[in-house]
Order: C-alpha cells, then sequence, then structure tokens
C-alpha cells in the first residue's frame, strides 16, 4: 500500500457563528423516545459501554488560510510538503461563484447514500474550499490518491457508505500527525480515552492514532456503532463530532425528532458546522478540477509494503542498515512516536517496497546495530540491577556473576537473568549441560 505521511502541523480555524436554520415543518420526523437509545449498548473491544460514556472527538477543521498560520508553521508546512508542488496547479483557479441550482445539482448526482442536502451553510462551505483555499483542496485531492483506497477497503469490510471517507478532510485534512489543542491526533482525530477504547494503542512509544490502518479499523468500529444506535448517517456524523450524549439532548429538545436539520437548533455550535463542511468536503473533493483546481504534483512516488515484526528496534537502526533516510521512515511509520517499535508483540514496519526483502535478509544485523546505545542501554542496566538485588548475583569489571544454588539448572538461570543456554555455555566453556551448586557462572558479558 502506497502511503504519503505528510507531517504538517497546522492551527484550526474556527468558523463564525450562524444562525440556526429554519427547517421546514414538513421534515421527516421520528417520535420513537430518545430514552430508548440510552439502552442499547455498543460492544467494544470484549466490553459494554452505553452510548453516554463515548468521549467526543474534537474536530480539527482544515479550514484555513496560508496567511493564517505562524511563521513556525509556515516553515514546517514547506519543509514537510516537499513532495507537493501546488506552485502552478492553481494558476487557472476559477473564482466564479455559481446559480445555486449547480452546486445543488451536483451533490444530487454523487453516488452516495448519506444524504447530501443543499443550502445556505454548505454553500458557504463549498466557497470556502474552492474560492480561500484552493492550495489546500490541490494537496488533499493529490493525497487521497494513496489514502481513499485504504479507507475504502475497510469501510467496505464494515459495510458502511464509502462517502465516509471524506471525515479525515475535515478532521485532519489528511495528516496522520495532526494533532489539535484538545488532545485529538490523527487522521481521525481520535481523543486517546476513545483511542483505547476502541482498541487502539496509545502510550510513551506507540500512538496508534497515528496509524493509518489501525486508526481507520477504530474508526470503522465506531462509526458502525452510532450507526446501530442512530440509524441516520448525518446523526452518526453529528455524534463523531461533538459526542452521543450531546446528540442526545438535541434530540430530547427537539421532541424525539431523528433527523439532523430537525436537530439543528440544539446542537453545539461546532456540530451545527460540521455536517455541512463535511457535505462541503464531498463537494469540494469531487468537483474541485471543475473550479479550476489540480491535483498537486508530486515530486517523488513511493512505492511501499508493510511487514510485521515482534522485535524491538530503533527506526535508526533500519535507516542505516537500509540507507533509508529517517524523515521518510518516520513518514511512513507515523505511530512510533519516538522512533522504537517496542517489540513483545507484532508491530507493523511500513518501509519502501524495495527495502522489504534487504529487510527479511538483514533483519539480525538490523537487530543488533548498536543496540546497547539505541534500544538496550538503561533498560537492560535497569533490568539488571532489579536482577541482581533480588538473586543475589554481582558485577565485577561489568560482568555479572550468579552463584548456583542447589536445585539450579542452566535453562532456569537463562531464564532468570534474560539470556540463553547457548549463551551460559560460551561465556563459561560449558560442553554439558551439568551444573554444581556453588560454582559460579557468568550471567552477563
Amino acid at each position: 500500500m502506497c502511503l504519503l505521511c505528510a507531517a504538517f502541523s497546522m492551527r484550526a480555524q474556527m468558523v463564525e457563528e450562524a444562525e440556526p436554520l429554519q427547517v421546514a415543518d414538513s421534515l421527516l420526523t421520528d417520535s420513537t423516545s430518545v430514552e430508548s437509545l440510552e439502552l442499547v449498548p455498543l460492544q467494544v473491544a470484549d466490553s459494554v459501554i452505553t452510548v453516554d460514556t463515548i468521549v467526543p472527538v474534537i474536530p480539527f477543521y482544515a479550514l484555513w488560510n496560508d496567511s493564517d498560520l505562524t511563521d513556525i508553521e509556515m516553515r514546517t508546512l514547506d519543509w514537510s510538503l516537499r513532495w507537493l508542488d501546488t506552485t502552478d496547479c492553481v494558476a487557472v483557479h476559477d473564482t466564479t461563484i455559481l446559480p445555486d441550482s449547480v452546486y445543488k445539482a451536483r451533490l444530487q448526482a454523487l453516488p452516495c447514500v448519506i444524504e447530501l442536502p443543499y443550502n445556505e451553510r454548505v454553500r458557504a462551505f463549498i466557497l470556502r474550499y474552492v474560492r480561500r483555499n484552493p492550495k489546500q483542496v490541490a494537496r488533499m485531492m493529490r493525497m487521497s490518491e494513496y489514502y481513499f483506497p485504504l479507507f475504502e477497503e475497510v469501510l467496505g469490510r464494515y459495510d458502511l457508505p464509502y462517502e465516509l471517507k471524506y471525515l479525515p478532510i475535515i478532521e485532519s485534512a489528511l495528516n496522520p500527525l495532526a494533532r489539535s489543542h484538545a488532545g485529538a491526533a490523527g487522521l481521525w482525530q481520535f481523543m486517546p480515552a476513545t483511542g483505547k477504547l476502541f482498541g487502539l494503542e496509545v502510550n510513551s512509544l506507540v500512538d496508534e492514532r497515528m496509524d493509518p490502518i489501525r486508526s481507520t479499523e477504530a474508526a470503522c468500529r465506531f462509526l458502525s456503532g452510532m450507526y446501530t444506535i442512530y440509524h441516520d448517517w448525518n446523526l452518526v456524523i453529528a455524534a463523531y463530532n461533538c459526542g452521543s450524549g450531546n446528540v442526545n439532548k438535541a434530540i430530547r429538545r427537539a421532541g424525539g425528532k431523528r433527523d439532523f436539520w430537525s436537530i439543528y437548533p440544539y446542537l453545539p455550535l461546532e456540530t451545527r458546522n460540521y455536517v455541512p463542511i463535511f457535505i462541503a468536503a464531498n463537494y469540494a473533493m469531487n468537483y474541485g478540477q471543475e473550479h479550476g483546481i489540480c491535483k498537486a504534483p508530486i515530486e517523488k512516488t513511493l512505492l511501499t509494503d508493510t511487514i510485521r515484526t515482534t522485535q524491538r528496534m530503533h527506526l535508526h537502526q533500519v535507516s542505516q542498515n537500509l540507507g533509508i533516510e529517517m524523515d521518510e521512515l518516520r513518514r511512513l511509520n507515523p505511530q512510533y512516536s519516538r522512533d522504537i517499535l517496542p517489540g513483545g508483540k507484532s508491530y507493523a514496519l511500513c518501509l519502501p517496497a524495495d527495502k522489504v526483502g534487504p529487510f527479511i535478509e538483514m533483519q539480525d544485523s538490523i537487530i543488533a546495530y548498536k543496540a546497547d546505545s539505541l534500544i538496550n542501554n538503561r533498560r537492560a542496566e535497569i533490568d539488571m540491577a532489579k536482577m541482581t538485588s533480588i538473586s543475589g548475583a554481582y558485577r565485577v569489571n561489568g560482568v555479572t556473576y550468579y552463584t548456583i544454588k542447589r536445585g539450579d539448572t542452566l535453562g532456569g538461570i537463562a531464564k532468570k537473568f534474560h539470556c540463553s543456554v547457548k549463551q551460559l555455555k560460551q561465556w563459561n566453556g560449558l560442553k554439558s549441560d551439568n551444573i554444581r551448586e556453588g560454582k559460579k557462572l557468568k550471567v552477563r558479558n
């Protein structure tokens, strides 16, 4: 799978206060009591949670002008997007404002399951994308070639509408390293607690919210669970933004109506704008070219593949042995926040496709390369200090010795000091497994 991990930081630009839309009395309603919603559990990771316990996902609106960025953010943006050149691709950008009938007809023509109605708020956000932020749309149109096949594959497995692939457009602008001020992170902008709830590993070394594959799986589980509750995709999208608790309150205040535009005035401001922005993102990504926006040219194409390993390693070890730039490895593996694969269980490592074979052939030497300074040093010393204090072993000139006790076996000693029987024999010149009580063994060279 080919992934472009453009690591840029951006500042969310909040949309202005909007007057509640006037909702026609003829809108579909459902008089079912909202209390029944709260009794429907979600089955997640072998545990049961109620909808009100889900932590809201805070959006990371990707609707900024370059002039809104700070100097540091602008330099970061320029550095990280060096694969994408947007200089000329919007040179013929058309700023013509079209009649409402054109926008409405185009939205209706999209092959979607989710309803994409047109109104003044949707129109405002369409213009914000195609008129005020054409370079951003050009970037995302190009980056979508890398991410959308992944999203569609997972959405298809969960039998979800493909148009949900546009949620990361408004959440992260297709930036897997995006972080909001509230602490949400990754393409789908999961909060830490929500990410863990849906099976993502989030700790000091690994943040799977940044992993395009794992976070997409988690997002699909979340969306699928919400749909079993609301049976309305616009309400699901609203719940993704503000949490089901806020959606349930809005349904109550709307007299039990379960339609987004019916409960619109009762939702938080941010969520009132969220669904119109989602509709506008669908429009911009499908009709950007009709507004003179072309896909940003890419200077470097990278074919990648993913392998899994249980070995603890540092990306620097991979970089030095396989001749891959660290920046490139970090783009391909954004989930490893300190460049370390912890090991102990299976972790994914994304590499340029032509480096997978060499990695498999050289894995032992890669793991051994500067292991003491990169991944072993302090951990090994702490573990050894802990073991020696408990077991009675002692160190002389950097070598650890252990006095054999009654009942000890080489296998048991090897397990205690995290080494192999073969190593114990080599370090002590032993030709058999026979050992004697009272003798001393080297247990760490």
